[in-house]
């Protein structure tokens, strides 16, 4: 089964970058759909990307021309990158192999000051 660990987050400031990878353990990983969830506090986990074996992404309204999913299988790692961060970014971001029922991560956290 895929394991998965998150890396990257950390403090950006309002309008900054910042790049995502989570590595995939195992040798299923190409067949997987994989996606990028956030969850802020007090609010329910929310999805922001996804990218599947193939590569094509999809991304959420609120993320969308800011954030670009990528995939490298022979790295076995999936990036976010976020480019024009905003407070409302702030969030514990996850990765997730295969939708809901899925293997998550165990997340990364993004602080975006103003």
């Amino acid at each position: 089964q895929v394991q998965l660990v998150e890396s990257g987050g950390g403090l950006a400031q309002a309008g900054g970058s910042l790049r995502l990878s989570c590595a995939a353990s195992g040798s299923a990983f190409t067949i997987y759909t994989m996606y990028w969830y956030r969850q802020a506090p007090g609010r329910q986990r929310e999805l922001v990307a996804s990218i599947s074996s193939g590569g094509n992404t999809n991304y959420a309204g609120a993320v969308k021309g800011r954030f670009t999913v990528s995939r490298d299988n022979g790295k076995n790692t999936v990036y976010l990158q976020m480019n024009r961060l905003k407070p409302e970014d702030t969030a514990v971001y996850y990765c997730n192999a295969g939708g809901a029922n899925g293997v998550w991560g165990k997340g990364t956290l993004v602080t975006v000051s103003s």
